[in-house]
């Protein structure tokens, strides 16, 4: 079951691991130009802020990820 948790109730440090990790992933692809971790962060950041993004909680695995909302 995944559970949606709001991302403002995440610690910084917690969020800010989570992102990184969703941003460096095997299969993300951020097109020809290179961007930096950080700027990627912000992109991440701020797709949550705008609820473009969302951060779920798988309870089975208890594991905890960021989903891009489809259109």
């Amino acid at each position: 079951m995944h559970v949606e948790v709001p991302w403002k109730e995440i610690e910084a440090g917690a969020l800010r691991g989570l992102i990184e990790e969703f941003v460096t992933r095997d299969g993300t692809d951020y097109g020809w130009v290179e961007t930096s971790l950080d700027a990627k962060v912000d992109q991440v950041l701020g797709q949550l802020k705008t609820g473009k993004a969302v951060v779920t909680f798988d309870t089975e695995v208890e594991s905890a990820t960021i989903v891009v909302k489809e259109h």
